[in-house]
């Protein structure tokens, strides 16, 4: 079994498991505040890069709807087919999106398409990150911009706990370390900040992740890693066979 049938079965069973609703709950507050920074426009298209069931791709819709410059789309694409079936459920009276079933490091999409493209806790799971950078430079349209929200790196020692217990591999990178990958592969304005997670913290914690509140607030306080860039203005050229 390849790196990205593990990754498919495993979110299969996070879909059939409810767990596309768990991902909205927990990361809701800091994905919305990533969305702000991205200062969408009606009419642009963007990309919804590993969108699970869909709940981040509403909000990047609503965003882009009809404007003075024409009638937004939102493009949302995941590797598990079973949180693709979600999402369309989910999303029926939205006329401006579209689901795709797919892979990160074989996006099935035309080049210079997107304006604006967005991950929200996905980027360490894909196996072969410098194939999905080189994908996501290839749709998005000249000075496109990308924006990658991850909780698990290395400068939040509390997300590495999270390392072992998970069923598929993942990178552990550092700020700096994903900020050089970023520039390795031409981006342009490449920026890092911490995006802090402002939800209530009840004074009683019985997960298994945190020994208590306080490791927890200390975790939201440190935040989730946003990275962001834009592609130069170039236009990526088609190659000359594609076979998705």
């Amino acid at each position: 079994m390849t790196p990205e049938q593990q990754l498919r079965e495993e979110f299969n069973r996070w879909a059939e498991a409810g767990r596309g609703e768990e991902m909205e709950k927990h990361h809701l507050d800091i994905t919305e505040k990533a969305i702000r920074l991205m200062e969408l426009r009606p009419g642009e298209r963007v990309l919804d890069l590993s969108c699970g069931t869909g709940w981040a791709t509403r909000i990047l819709a609503r965003l882009v709807g009809e404007g003075p410059h024409g009638f937004g789309q939102v493009v949302g694409l995941d590797i598990s087919d079973e949180m693709i079936r979600h999402a369309r459920a989910a999303s029926r009276d939205f006329e401006n999106v579209m689901f795709v079933w797919g892979s990160a490091q074989q996006i099935p999409w035309e080049e210079n398409f997107f304006d604006q493209a967005l991950s929200v806790e996905a980027f360490y799971y894909y196996p072969d990150q410098d194939r999905t950078l080189a994908e996501l430079f290839r749709v998005l349209a000249p000075r496109g911009r990308f924006f990658i929200l991850i909780n698990l790196y290395r400068d939040n020692p509390y997300s590495l706990r999270w390392v072992d217990e998970l069923k598929v591999p993942v990178h552990v990178r550092s700020e700096a370390e994903y900020v050089q990958l970023l520039q390795a592969h031409a981006f342009e304005d490449v920026r890092a900040v911490r995006i802090a997670d402002d939800t209530p913290t009840a004074d009683q914690y019985n997960g298994k992740w945190f020994k208590n509140a306080e490791e927890l607030r200390e975790f939201k306080r440190i935040g989730a890693l946003l990275l962001s860039g834009r592609k130069p203005d170039i236009r990526s050229l088609a190659p000359a066979c594609q076979i998705y």
